[in-house]
């Protein structure tokens, strides 16, 4: 099973990725991270802490002359921030709506430092890396993603372009990573506004992905469901608080003759409300996720909380942050949904290498042309 986990703190020397599961063969350059990474540094909105990373990453095990051997995989990002020897201030006073307070009920302590510091969206660094990792695995098999932004605050930015090469075209002219570019002037006196309250904002964003065949997840078992799989893994995104899947939440307010895709001769859709998705299953057609971002709870304009060692009321602690991570989030939630895709890619067509998982995807395709679900049959 292909599925990776991450260590390491925002104020530690490094983060690190270990990826298990993955075939051998696939072919890994050393800076297969650098554009993602970069991305997720150098978007507008940012705090102080990101302009002085530059996000190096080393490869230490999994890989073999350029190509993985089937081992776990590891690689490591070097914090240039590195307060590692340092001893850090507490946080007696928690943050509301961070982790301060949660985390100090949990560990029984009046200290959040240490939470707070693992909790900081510093580690989501290291998921880029695994989705990165993914996104060359995906790439093998025709299969790409792209994030972006559809709003921060209150202003919309989506746009309908044909396809996902123009989606990442016009999404790489525009600092926010929307798709209306023209509008990056304007988000930037909103979030400058913000900033000279001491307020932050949040916003929308967008994953989209193309080339997933259908037949991918499961029905069979609850935690196998890829919509449940993409929801958990954007859900564990910092300040994300809500997840829909294709037209999710509007579909509520459908009537069901409006809410679901007709289906065509060859498996094909003339809509895709369903985002992709049909009970738990890929159904062929673009996969669509789309997440709430609240605003950074970090404020410079503190909200009212409490002393947890005098029990008395105090503004809560202000820490270095972000004025605005919805672009960031952007770029996190892109490399998450890879990850998720590519899971159940090795589940449904897994082997030890790369040869062999081709096979086995190359066949299931043939088998799926002489379906009704592939290409009409002949009379």
């Amino acid at each position: 099973m292909l599925t990776y986990r991450t260590a390491g703190e925002s104020h530690g020397k490094y983060l690190v990725t270990t990826v298990e599961g993955l075939p051998a063969g696939l072919a890994l350059r050393g800076d297969f991270a650098d554009e993602i990474l970069a991305r997720r540094r150098n978007c507008i909105g940012r705090s102080s802490r990101m302009m002085m990373e530059s996000d190096p990453v080393e490869i230490v095990s999994g890989v073999l002359n350029g190509r993985t051997t089937g081992a776990p995989l590891t690689v490591l990002i070097a914090n240039r921030d590195d307060r590692s020897g340092e001893k850090l201030p507490p946080i007696n006073v928690p943050r509301p709506g961070h982790v301060d307070f949660a985390a100090m009920a949990k560990y029984l302590t009046d200290d959040a430092r240490a939470a707070a510091e693992r909790a900081s969206a510093r580690e989501t660094a290291a998921r880029c890396v695994a989705g990165a990792i993914a996104q060359g695995l995906l790439r093998h098999f025709g299969i790409a993603t792209a994030g972006y932004v559809v709003k921060i605050g209150r202003k919309s930015l989506g746009k309908d372009l044909p396809s996902l090469d123009a989606v990442i075209e016009m999404r790489n002219k525009s600092r926010a990573y929307s798709l209306a570019p023209e509008s990056d002037a304007a988000i930037e006196r909103l979030i400058k506004s913000a900033e000279k309250a001491g307020d932050s904002l949040g916003g929308v964003v967008e994953v989209r992905c193309e080339g997933v065949p259908p037949g991918i997840g499961s029905v069979m078992q609850w935690d196998a469901r890829l919509d449940g799989r993409l929801a958990a893994a954007i859900m564990a995104i910092p300040a994300v608080k809500g997840v829909e899947i294709g037209e999710g939440f509007a579909l509520a307010l459908a009537k069901g003759s409006e809410a679901h895709d007709p289906i065509l001769p060859g498996g094909r859709r003339s809509t895709n409300r369903a985002g992709g998705i049909e009970g738990g299953i890929s159904n062929g057609q673009p996969i669509v996720v789309r997440a709430a971002v609240k605003p950074i709870p970090t404020l410079r304009n503190a909200l009212p909380s409490v002393n947890a060692k005098t029990g008395k009321k105090a503004p809560a602690t202000v820490e270095r942050a972000d004025v605005c991570a919805v672009s960031a989030v952007s770029v996190i939630a892109e490399e998450v949904v890879t990850f998720e895709i590519a899971r159940a890619m090795c589940e449904k067509f897994g082997g030890d290498t790369l040869k062999e998982m081709t096979g086995n995807y190359k066949s299931y395709l043939r088998a799926l042309k002489k379906t009704q679900a592939g290409t009409p049959r002949s009379k």
